[in-house]
């Protein structure tokens, strides 16, 4: 295991360095107006001056070599339009535990509904609970997430009365956004769960059981749910990463003030440097969601091991 995760990481790093690379290379063919909060009333000679202070004249190879300088010693650098000269730090600290805290909640509640509904459609295949699920899951997997978002924020407010607007330490106003980004992760889980749990009900070892005069509640719990959850424990990591994703639309949306809405405002404020920072977080989240949905198949499942020839993914 040790040596598993220790080429996992290796790999990974490899695989950060390659997209933190390419979005560094893309950012600077862009306009270099993004660099600039007032480039408007510079004259050429200022901003050329300018451009030089900041190395942004250097040669690629030079930049670039600055910029993983910078960031092994925990430097992101500074935003240029959205908060002129103040450190993407500093930013991000007070953006990170609002977005990280959304999705925690909203994945929360994915598991606590999700999960149950996919048992129960398993357990009641093809009758009513079942049928049912199935149109939940239908329409929001044939509905673009945009539309029943738009739906979920005009009739919340209008028919629930809660405020369009997020409010910090104001409990109410968590209930819609959180709700609407908790709807695919219900959908996942159910459709996966109830797929697993039917697949494992047709094994032998559930036939086995049967024929031992085991009760269908037992081996629904303990046999034919334990084994089909399996495969589903390695997606919630990677789940609270696209939940975050989700979140850039939602928090536009609501005006929540965390990383989702940052990113927006940012590219549409051409701030080059915070855009840049918000891409290297998500890819470096997405990464460590992969490792540690890994680990996670490990420590609910002993029979498996990525040691052995053919265990890893």
């Amino acid at each position: 295991m040790a040596s598993y995760l220790t080429k996992r990481i290796l790999r990974s790093f490899i695989t950060l360095f390659i997209v933190c690379t390419i979005v560094f290379c893309l950012l600077r063919l862009m306009p270099i107006e993004g660099y600039f909060n007032n480039f408007d009333k510079l004259t050429e000679s200022q901003v050329q001056r300018q451009l030089e202070m900041k190395g942004l004249k250097d040669p690629l190879p030079v930049q670039l070599g600055r910029f993983y300088s910078d960031l092994v010693h925990g430097d992101l650098g500074k935003s240029t339009r959205y908060r002129p000269g103040v450190e993407i730090t500093k930013i991000l600290a007070d953006k990170i535990p609002v977005s990280m805290w959304l999705g925690a909640i909203s994945l929360a509640i994915s598991l606590l509904l999700g999960i149950p509904l996919g048992r129960a459609m398993a357990h009641y295949k093809g009758r009513l609970p079942d049928h049912l699920g199935t149109v939940f899951i239908v329409l929001i997997n044939a509905v673009p997430a945009v539309v029943y978002y738009l739906f979920i924020q005009m009739y919340g407010t209008s028919i629930l009365g809660i405020p369009i607007l997020f409010t910090r330490g104001k409990w109410i106003t968590y209930i819609l956004p959180v709700f609407s980004l908790s709807l695919g992760n219900i959908s996942y889980y159910a459709m996966w769960l109830r797929r697993y749990m039917i697949d494992e009900s047709n094994k032998d070892y559930v036939k086995l059981a049967v024929a031992k005069g085991m009760k269908s509640k037992d081996i629904m719990n303990k046999q034919i749910f334990r084994n089909a959850f399996v495969p589903l424990i390695q997606y919630i990591p990677t789940s609270f990463l696209l939940t975050l994703v989700g979140s850039i639309y939602i928090e536009s949306l609501y005006s929540i003030p965390g990383m989702g809405g940052l990113l927006v405002k940012c590219i549409q404020g051409q701030d080059n440097t915070v855009v840049q920072a918000l891409v290297l977080i998500y890819s470096a989240l997405s990464i460590a969601g992969l490792i540690l949905g890994d680990v996670m198949m490990t420590m609910i499942d002993p029979r498996i091991s990525f040691s052995k020839k053919g265990g890893a993914r």
